[in-house]
């Protein structure tokens, strides 16, 4: 079993490490709010450090999971940063959601310190990390990610490497540009057959099964339909990865014009109260248009 430290404990990364802990690996957790640090070590038998260079401490992996470029930089190469606590050999594996830009630059900076890096963003929400089922798109070194893949285990169900470092941030930005697109397919469909006077259940059973079947119809189709959206990633969180994935666009000459669309469109949610709405709360925006 190895030593580990876990970097960042929100909704996805404290069920995360909490997996790692019970698959036998010695934890050791950091957090900024310094008590959910506290209840998760107590609740998994682990320890936890008052900074990220403190929690990294003796660790032969380091996995993180924070909120953005900003959040990352600060826990790696900040005032007590991870970086300036690990040994040459020790692996970095990044689980935040962040651009090829700052994996690139922090690749680097780990490669002159003599550590590896690997960008690995999730995809699978809150329940897939809480299940342990989440799909992991990762870019690196492939000696470095065989090395942390048995690791990743612990909360993955699908890991895979892309490529060099910064495929797994490209990968995870296709994912939220065909997640986007769904779920304004699946907000009009459904908005479309309350209008018609239809029963939305009846027609996503029938529909469900043929090619307009999706993920995001299977498990979001009857909140939906209820008007709750406290069931998955928030819209404030896929604002930011659309950002990112919109500015990575015009750098390399791609056309994203109905991203662009849904993105705004995320905009109007959030001016309505819902960023911390999950993301199929689109329908809701449909919903106020009357």
């Amino acid at each position: 079993m190895a030593k580990v430290a876990f970097l960042g404990l929100g909704v996805m990364g404290y069920p995360m490490a909490g997996h790692l802990a019970k698959a036998g690996h010695d934890v050791c957790v950091f957090n900024r709010t310094t008590a959910k640090a506290e209840a998760w070590a107590k609740e998994n038998g682990g320890r936890f450090g008052a900074t990220p260079q403190d929690a990294v401490a003796g660790a032969d992996f380091v996995m993180c999971c924070v909120g953005n470029d900003d959040d990352l930089r600060q826990v790696c190469v900040g005032d007590s940063g991870a970086f300036s606590g690990m040994s040459e050999d020790t692996i970095f594996v990044d689980h935040t959601t962040v651009s090829a830009k700052v994996t690139a630059e922090l690749y680097t900076e780990a490669k002159t310190r003599g550590i590896s890096f690997v960008d690995g963003p999730v995809s699978g929400g809150q329940a897939g990390a809480e299940n342990g089922v989440l799909s992991i798109m990762c870019g690196g070194d492939q000696q470095t990610f065989d090395a942390a893949e048995p690791l990743m285990q612990a909360y993955g169900r699908s890991i895979k490497r892309l490529g060099e470092s910064g495929a797994g941030q490209l990968t995870k930005m296709v994912n939220q540009i065909c997640i986007a697109g769904l779920v304004q397919g699946l907000s009009e469909g459904l908005h479309f057959a309350e209008k018609a006077g239809l029963d939305g259940r009846a027609v996503v059973d029938v529909i469900a099964g043929g090619a307009a079947g999706s993920w995001q119809m299977a498990n979001r189709y009857e909140t939906m339909i209820d008007d709750e959206f406290e069931h998955g990633f928030a819209v404030d969180w896929m604002r930011k990865d659309l950002g990112i994935c919109l500015d990575t666009a015009d750098e390399v000459g791609a056309s994203l014009p109905v991203t662009a669309l849904v993105d705004q469109f995320y905009k109007d949610v959030q001016k309505l109260g819902g960023g911390r709405w999950d993301t199929s709360s689109l329908i809701k925006r449909l919903r106020a248009m009357g």
